[in-house]
């Protein structure tokens, strides 16, 4: 850019006197020296607080100490419990007399560890071996700090990790197990784990809509309430209280697991004071929150899973049907209008067909159609579920709403989905929309009391989707087709591709290398899932899938882990006739010699031997050859 243009206007030069005035306006005050000892140096007016290390650094020689201590709790955890050496009557002697060196060492330095990044982690990895006492004062050295901690971006993995271990203590306590008091009588009373829960969930409550919202206090709020209300949160469900990125980065640092001998027992028990908390929590958010706020943290990928825990305590309380609750804003009002009775000339809400959509928020609904009440459900198919069936069941999101919601609608519901569905049944097999059949399957079964025409109906729509007609002959495809998920023309070309594959494979060997591509023929999981569905319909409904069965199929089926499932299922369905299981026992006489070389196929013949009576065990047995005992004489 030329020079000439770079000048804005003049440049005044400023006279003497206007410098000195304005150098002495921004001249700082001097502060006089304060009367007093010389060793007394007063605070800085403006202290900075340090986010990274808000209680410290912890000193370099600490550090090194206990990353040995994570080294050698690595190497016990790759061994059996009872595999260390030491005093014979207590063969895990030298890892608590280990334990209990570290456990002293870190007295006094707790918040400094958690919030350090290198020794959080081996903090949580001593939390599954530390025995109820040690916990209890780990988490009691916390105290009036979690607000602190949790937001912090390592010492809130340490607290969503102590708080899901101190469900067994919990457990144990309610059940009346309490570790002896210390010895030393001037250490103080220590408070029971119940007791320090109830505080924490004193110290978080004031500012729980804000912890909510941020990205690493979402997952110990989450902890809080998977603790307090363990029958809705159980294990299995455990990976929600986890970001993908947590659970990745947990899973690189190895086996979590105790040093010591573990209870077997998961059961878990809580005090009658914990749910009271739960509804504290929740009604505190429905007090501090505007409907407009609800809504918008259910696209929030931080707030979200949080919300749909809330939720469950909701319904949990049966305090979703009230007017301003959290299912009613979520529902964009909703169960306000069922109460006044305007739910005739209700429209379809936009804010809501975003939410069967969203990938986030999608989950949510899938709670709300879930725990919702008979009443307020109807009225939510009536408007954004019946009728669109066809263009949900195939949307790569919405079709697990609409798979939640089949779970619990009734006779009539059913059967209008199942016509709604039928011309759309094609889709659903070629685009792996498997969980809405499973789903229609499962759910017809249990109404197959009150309304005989809906079974025959659901058959009618999975033999609409694999181009299958009522034929004898196109019902010996329905297990073929439906356990690779494809349609009548399309197994019939891949299985013509498989002989001309197997005529060729000398000649493809010599070609050179191509990347493998997904095998056609190959069973699909989500297929023997349905084809276990329909073995439980009673019978003779089940009669589709065991007609279908021809003796190669068996033989094929009893080599492929996803397959034999299915056929274990034939044997423990209390809706498979007692005779139908003796026939498929029999159906391996002469072939269990076979069977029981392959390693998933001795698996079957375990059960079928579990099964069948000493007539049958005895005519599975192969006998001598008669020539031979011929010859002997």
């Amino acid at each position: 850019m030329p020079r000439e243009n770079r000048k804005r206007g003049k440049k005044h030069k400023k006279r003497p006197e206007e410098s000195e005035q304005l150098s002495a306006q921004h001249e700082e005050p001097v502060e006089e020296p304060q009367a007093g000892p010389s060793w007394i140096v007063s605070a800085p007016a403006h202290s900075e607080f340090n986010e990274e290390a808000p209680y410290g650094y912890v000193d370099s020689e600490v550090k090194a100490y206990f990353r040995t201590v994570d080294v050698q709790i690595r190497e016990w955890q790759d061994e059996h419990p009872q595999a260390a050496g030491g005093d014979e009557s207590d063969p895990n002697e030298d890892r608590r007399l280990f334990f209990v060196a570290a456990l002293t060492e870190m007295s006094g330095k707790e918040k400094e560890l958690a919030t350090d990044p290198d020794c959080s982690t081996i903090l949580e990895r001593m939390a599954y071996s530390m025995d109820d006492f040690a916990r209890r004062v780990f988490m009691d050295r916390l105290t009036g700090s979690y607000k602190t901690l949790v937001k912090h971006r390592f010492a809130s993995h340490v607290c969503q990790t102590f708080l899901e271990v101190a469900s067994e203590t919990i457990t144990r306590e309610t059940r009346g197990i309490l570790p002896p008091p210390p010895e030393d009588p001037s250490a103080g009373e220590l408070p029971l784990m119940s007791d320090m829960i109830s505080d924490i969930c004193d110290e978080l409550l004031p500012d729980f809509t804000d912890l909510l919202m941020d990205p690493f206090a979402s997952h110990p709020c989450r902890a809080v309430l998977a603790l307090l209300m363990p029958n809705l949160f159980p294990t299995e469900r455990a990976s929600t209280l986890r970001s993908k990125k947590s659970a990745a980065y947990k899973a690189r640092q190895g086996p979590m697991k105790s040093l010591f001998a573990e209870n077997s027992d998961t059961s878990k028990a809580v005090p009658p004071k914990f749910a009271t908390l739960a509804e504290n929590i929740m009604r505190s958010v429905r007090e501090k929150l505007s409907a407009n706020e609800v809504r918008a943290l259910a696209a929030s990928p931080v707030a979200s899973p949080v919300l749909q825990m809330l939720l469950e305590v909701e319904a949990a309380q049966n305090l979703a049907s009230e007017p301003g609750s959290l299912a009613d804003w979520v529902l964009d009002g909703l169960v306000t209008r069922q109460h006044e009775g305007t739910t005739a000339d209700v429209e379809a809400s936009d804010y809501v067909g975003t939410l069967l959509r969203d990938p986030t928020s999608s989950h949510l609904l899938e709670t709300l159609v879930r725990r919702l009440e008979s009443r307020p459900f109807d009225i939510v198919w009536a408007i954004y579920l019946n009728g669109k069936l066809a263009r949900l069941s195939v949307h790569p999101v919405a079709n697990f709403v609409v798979g939640k919601a089949l779970e619990r609608v009734n006779e009539k519901q059913l059967l209008e989905a199942c016509e709604e569905l039928r011309p759309v049944s094609e889709k659903l097999f070629k685009s792996s929309r498997t969980g809405l059949i499973r789903s229609i399957v499962d759910r017809a079964g249990q109404l197959s009391t009150q309304e005989q025409s809906l079974i025959p109906a659901v058959l009618q729509m999975i033999l609409a989707g694999l181009e299958l007609s009522d034929s004898e002959q196109d019902r010996q495809l329905v297990v073929p087709c439906l356990l690779r998920l494809l349609s009548k023309e399309d197994y019939q070309k891949a299985e013509e591709n498989q002989k001309l594959k197997s005529e060729k494979e000398d000649e493809s060997k010599r070609r050179p290398h191509r990347e493998q591509t997904e095998d056609p023929m190959a069973p699909k999981t989500q297929g023997a899932l349905i084809l276990q569905s329909l073995l439980r319909l009673p019978a003779p409904h089940n009669q589709l899938v065991l007609e279908s069965l021809s003796m190669e199929d068996l033989i094929a089926m009893t080599r492929d882990v996803t397959a034999s499932r299915v056929l274990d299922v034939i044997l423990t369905s209390p809706t498979v006739s007692f005779k139908e299981k003796r026939r498929f026992v029999m159906h391996f006489i002469g072939h269990y010699q076979e069977l029981v070389d392959d390693r998933i196929g001795s698996r079957v013949t375990d059960n079928c031997w579990a099964f069948a009576d000493p007539y049958l065990k005895v005519s599975s047995i192969p006998g001598p050859d008669p020539a031979r005992h011929s010859s002997q004489y």
